[in-house]
């Protein structure tokens, strides 16, 4: 996997003026408030890595926003957009289109199950909403449950069922949500001690707000497969065959979102893959094809599926399955086949990413917990490791968020671009970092955590 590094500092490339300029002047940012921030100004970027226009290169280790599967610049990707554009630009949804039809295919024949089918979207949001869709419309029933340790998009419905702060000021919305608690053993909301009793009693849990809420009125159970921005949370071994089993009995529709672990980000084409369960709708985006052109989609099974055979579906989106987003989507199964991706993905997280994290409980009083699989960790940094306490308060800002913003300013300043949440370091970078960079950017966390090691009490 060789990338070819071009200079940030091309002669075509706008100033670094201008670009700060044109930002602060005219583009309104997601998540902000809009005088508050500084964006940094990226000029190019190759693999792993990206520079501004000084020339200062960032490993990327957030992969952009976990999106960024193949890397910047992906020869191979950048080569089928530019195939693609050069023969069809554009088509609409109702047409047939190669690679549409193709990337669809291949989506299907990696999905478990009988989920044969593929409606395409913009992205992760709009795939969420789509599979609540074809849930209500398919059972009858409106009332979704998720996890309040969630994310799952900021659209209508995709804001409600998300559990993290970012829902609040979006209320009210979709009024036919209720949330509950997942699996978190190093936070238990069950007084859980192992991850045997963490499992059953969270299976216990949902059970009764599903009687509680009453089965008659649920048509959909979504969840993260492993739940991604708020923890980086594996689910214990039985949850979600458990979840899949508490579905069947009451005839709810299980939902996985795949939007940030699917396409190779723990070895798996979909995650359900390593937990030996098989929703009935998965969504995806991101990895699909590395953001590079916007994609994001819902697999959706036969049962589903042929409930629309006669019944007309009640949406659609002008850009579903554009032919620039597909092509490289196609390209990205022919990369993840050819270089080996998921295994080359699950040989450097439990060979080189694992034993380093872990090493860090006993190298890091600031280290209160370490947890995840393939090329997707968080590393929990507390206060006092004996009472768990968060290195900040949950959903810290201003000075209350000052230890973690000075772990991630040490982070940058060693050249490493960090995914920051809450209490939280994330490790997720480009699934084709080297081995040698990989390495690097550990080293360059293991430093930083020096940083959380001067707040701990």
């Amino acid at each position: 996997m060789t990338f070819d590094i071009t200079s940030p500092l091309a002669d075509d490339l706008a100033t670094e003026a201008e670009v700060r300029a044109n930002d602060r002047g005219h583009v309104f940012h997601s998540w902000s408030a809009q005088a508050q921030i500084n964006p940094l100004p990226v000029a190019s970027g190759a693999g792993a890595t990206f520079w501004d226009y000084e020339g200062n290169a960032y490993l990327d280790f957030s992969s952009q926003l976990v999106n960024l599967n193949l890397g910047h610049q992906h020869p191979d990707l950048v080569a089928a957009i530019q195939e693609q554009a050069g023969r069809l630009a554009t088509i609409q949804p109702a047409m047939a289109n190669d690679v549409r039809g193709e990337l669809a295919r291949r989506i299907s024949e990696v999905a478990p199950g009988t989920l044969n089918k593929v409606f395409f979207t913009n992205g992760g949001a709009d795939a969420n909403e789509y599979a609540v869709r074809m849930a209500r419309r398919v059972t009858g029933k409106r009332k979704v449950l998720s996890m309040y340790r969630s994310y799952h998009g900021s659209t209508a419905t995709a804001i409600s069922l998300t559990g993290d702060p970012r829902r609040w000021a979006n209320e009210p919305s979709d009024g036919s949500v209720a949330h509950f608690f997942g699996p978190y053993l190093y936070r238990s909301a069950f007084h859980a001690t192992t991850e045997a009793e963490e499992c059953a009693r969270a299976l216990e849990h949902l059970e009764q707000v599903i009687q509680l809420e009453g089965p008659s009125t649920i048509g959909a159970i979504i969840l993260e497969t492993i739940v991604g921005t708020n923890g980086v949370l594996v689910p214990p071994a039985g949850y979600l065959p458990g979840v899949r089993a508490l579905c069947d009995t009451y005839g709810i529709v299980y939902i996985a979102d795949e939007v940030m672990v699917g396409f190779g980000r723990i070895g798996e084409w979909f995650a359900v893959n390593a937990f030996d369960v098989t929703p009935d709708l998965i969504t995806f985006a991101k990895g699909v094809n590395s953001g590079y052109v916007p994609l994001g989609g819902v697999v959706i099974s036969d049962a589903i599926a042929s409930f629309f055979d006669d019944v007309p579906f009640p949406g659609g989106l002008t850009y579903s399955g554009h032919p620039l987003a597909c092509a490289p989507g196609v390209a990205t199964f022919d990369v993840f086949e050819r270089d080996g991706i998921l295994d080359r993905v699950k040989d450097l997280g439990s060979r080189v990413v694992a034993p380093t994290v872990q090493a860090w409980r006993e190298s890091h009083p600031s280290v209160g917990d370490v947890r995840g699989t393939g090329l997707f960790w968080a590393i929990e940094l507390v206060r006092d490791s004996d009472t768990g306490e968060p290195l900040v308060p949950f959903n810290a800002a201003g000075a209350d968020a000052a230890p973690m913003n000075a772990v991630a300013a040490a982070c940058k300043a060693a050249g490493l671009w960090p995914f920051v949440h809450f209490n939280r370091l994330h490790i997720a970078p480009p699934l084709v970092i080297s081995e040698e960079d990989l390495v690097r950017g550990l080293a360059i966390i293991d430093e930083a955590l020096k940083v959380a090691d001067g707040y701990v009490v």
